[in-house]
């Protein structure tokens, strides 16, 4: 009889065996390296944008795993290191607001889950995506809708690109203070909202979104301007 820990290890391998079916049917049609992309931040209404690639081993086996907005900060953290350790090869790139005005938010999504792709060594032979397609990308894609939840690969992309994402929102905190970044991590929350309100929006605060884009527009002069 096995004991509750036993039972309890069983009952996870099993889940991370049905989060690798898309790996396995990949494999299975002779693709070697397979990538899992995903992004954190499209939503804030400051910060970059932060797309990871990663490219997993076949035997990979880590518990807890699963879609990051479904575990606490801690315990992303805890699987962001065994997941760079395990990983064969995994990158994260980040696109700031400066290019996203340029390009919108999606166009930017992209750009950043290209350059992650990009900086993979070696280059992957099939992307396994959350949701989205890369135009412009020679490389055999598959999105999948809610992928974080379905893809083993998908799923350690999105720990990564949460987690880095967090960091450069705290590091963010330091030179731009009094926003709280290291907390909101760039949301709009009511606090976020009521030093916005206060200070005037910061250098990597997003001018296209609301309500950043209203208190640009509508500010009078000497009202505030954008912090540096």
């Amino acid at each position: 009889m096995k004991s509750k820990s036993e039972e309890m290890l069983f009952k996870e391998r099993q889940r991370i065996q049905s989060l690798k079916e898309y790996e396995y049917q990949a494999y299975k049609e002779g693709y070697k390296y397979i990538a899992g992309i995903d992004e954190a931040g499209r939503g804030p209404i400051a910060g970059p944008v932060t797309a990871a690639a990663v490219i997993l081993p076949p035997d990979f086996f880590l518990t807890g795993v699963d879609d990051s907005k479904k575990l606490s900060p801690a315990k992303r953290i805890k699987l962001v290191d065994e997941i760079k350790r395990q990983a064969v090869s995994w990158s994260v790139a980040f696109v700031y607001p400066s290019y996203i005005e340029k390009v919108n938010i999606l166009n930017a999504t992209r750009e950043a889950m290209k350059l992650a792709v990009k900086a993979l060594s070696p280059l992957p032979l099939l992307l396994l995506i959350d949701a989205l397609k890369l135009p412009d990308l020679d490389i055999k894609q598959r999105p999948i809708i809610k992928g974080d939840s379905k893809s083993i690969s998908i799923a350690c992309a999105s720990i990564l690109a949460k987690v880095e994402r967090d960091w450069a929102m705290e590091s963010f905190d330091l030179l731009y203070p009094g926003y709280k970044l290291s907390k909101h991590k760039g949301y709009a929350t009511k606090e976020h909202l009521a030093a916005l309100m206060k200070k005037g929006p910061s250098v990597i605060h997003r001018v296209s979104f609301e309500p950043v884009k209203s208190m640009v527009d509508d500010k009078q002069p000497g009202l505030f301007g954008y912090n540096a």
